[in-house]
């Protein structure tokens, strides 16, 4: 299988990954970038590709793609106000 192969992947994880890359494309990332990173989250999530044998049921870590809504703006967000007079 050469390296960038998909067909590995299950319906679910290409669907998904397609939806991921959309939602990257619309926050302003090209076309190649928004594809990488939706296939990270994916992989990251789900473990990579097609798993079969005894015991390779796992559930899907969540967390990746929970991560991106929250992530967004938190470098400002704790950051203090300053400069401006202060009142004596």
């Amino acid at each position: 299988m050469p390296q960038g192969d998909k067909s590995k992947y299950t319906a679910k994880q290409k669907r998904k990954a397609e939806h991921v890359e959309e939602g990257y494309e619309k926050r302003g990332a090209s076309k190649d970038e928004a594809e990488r990173r939706a296939w990270a989250t994916v992989n990251k999530s789900s473990g990579g590709g097609k798993k079969s044998g005894s015991g390779r049921g796992k559930a899907e870590n969540k967390a990746p793609s929970k991560k991106g809504g929250r992530k967004g703006g938190k470098s400002t967000a704790g950051k203090k106000k300053s400069g401006g007079k202060t009142k004596s």
